[in-house]
C-alpha cells in the first residue's frame, strides 16, 4: 500500500512538472503574439501619422496650435519628431541623428523623422527657430543675466526676421527648439520660476536662496531686503548676500528711487512695459 501511494505521488509530481512547463510555454507564446500585435499596431499608427502629415503639411507648418497637437500625437505613440527615424526608412532601433537636410533632400534613411514626414522644405524649421532663440538669448544676456522667459523669447522671435513670412510660433515651438539644442551641449535649459517657464542660457546653476528670491519677484515684480526678512524670516545679512549675487549676475535690476531700494525682475519689466 505504501509503495502504491509513493507511486501515485511521483506520478502526480511528474504531471505537475509537465503542466507547469506547458503553462510556461503557452505564456511565452501569448507574450510573443501580444508583442507582435502591438508592433503591428504601432506600425499602422506610424503609417497613418505619416499620411496625416502629408495631407495636413501646410497646416502643420503654418499653425502653431495644429503643430503642437501633431507633436503630441507623435509623442503618444513614442515618436520624437525631432530625433527619431521614420519606421519605414530605419534599419535599426537606435534612431537617426538630428540632421539639417538640403532643400531637395530630407527623405533619406539618415534624416530626422520630422524631415521625412514633412519634406526638406520644412526640415530646417526647428533648426532656424533654435538659431533665433540663441540670438535672442545672446542679445538680451546683458539685460537679464542669461535668464529669459519663454514668452518673451516667443514675442521677440515673432517680431524678428529669423522666421520668414511673419510665421507664428508658440511657446511649445520655443520649448522644442531649446530641447533640440541639447545634443550640441549648448547649456541651454528650461527651468521654472513660480508659474513661468524660463530659458537659462548660462551654465551657472542657481542656489536655493537665489531661486526663492526670483520666485518671490514673480509675484510683485520686485522685492526689498525688508520684504525678504519679513516673509522668509531671513537675517538681513543673508538677504543682502543673495541680492548682491543676483545683481552681479544681472538677474535683477536696482531701483533706488523708492523709499527703500527695490530689486526688479527684467522679465517682469518687459511684460508690463516698464516700471
Amino acid at each position: 500500500m505504501a509503495s502504491n501511494r509513493r507511486g501515485v505521488g511521483l506520478s502526480a509530481f511528474s504531471r505537475n512538472t509537465l503542466t507547469s512547463a506547458q503553462y510556461a510555454s503557452h505564456g511565452s507564446t501569448l507574450r510573443s503574439a501580444h508583442a507582435s500585435s502591438l508592433q503591428t499596431q504601432l506600425s499602422v499608427f506610424q503609417s497613418a501619422l505619416h499620411d496625416f502629415s502629408i495631407r495636413h503639411g501646410k497646416e502643420i507648418r503654418s499653425n502653431p496650435s495644429f503643430r503642437a497637437e501633431f507633436a503630441r500625437m507623435c509623442n503618444a505613440i513614442g515618436v520624437d519628431p525631432l530625433a527619431s527615424s521614420n519606421v519605414r526608412g530605419s534599419k535599426g532601433s537606435g534612431g537617426a541623428a538630428i540632421t539639417k537636410g538640403g532643400a531637395g533632400g530630407g527623405t533619406g534613411e539618415g534624416s530626422s523623422f520630422w524631415a521625412q514626414m514633412l519634406g526638406g522644405s520644412v526640415n530646417d524649421f526647428y533648426f532656424e527657430l533654435a538659431v533665433r532663440v540663441v540670438e535672442v538669448c545672446r542679445d538680451t544676456r546683458a539685460e537679464n543675466g542669461g535668464m529669459i522667459a519663454v514668452r518673451e523669447v516667443r514675442q521677440r522671435v515673432q517680431k524678428g526676421k529669423g522666421i520668414g513670412g511673419g510665421m507664428e510660433v508658440s511657446d511649445d515651438d520655443i520649448l522644442r527648439a531649446v530641447k533640440s539644442l541639447a545634443p550640441l551641449g549648448s547649456g541651454f535649459t528650461i527651468m521654472h520660476l513660480g508659474s513661468k517657464q524660463m530659458i537659462r542660457s548660462v551654465p551657472k546653476e542657481l542656489n536655493t536662496d537665489q531661486s526663492t528670491v526670483l520666485e518671490a519677484i514673480q509675484v510683485l515684480g520686485y522685492v526689498t531686503v525688508s520684504m525678504l526678512q519679513v516673509n522668509l524670516q531671513w537675517e538681513g545679512v543673508r538677504a543682502v548676500a543673495v541680492i548682491d549675487d543676483l545683481i552681479s549676475d544681472s538677474l535683477v535690476w536696482v531701483d533706488k528711487q523708492a523709499e527703500e531700494i527695490e530689486y526688479w525682475s527684467p522679465t517682469f519689466i518687459h511684460d508690463t512695459g516698464g516700471l
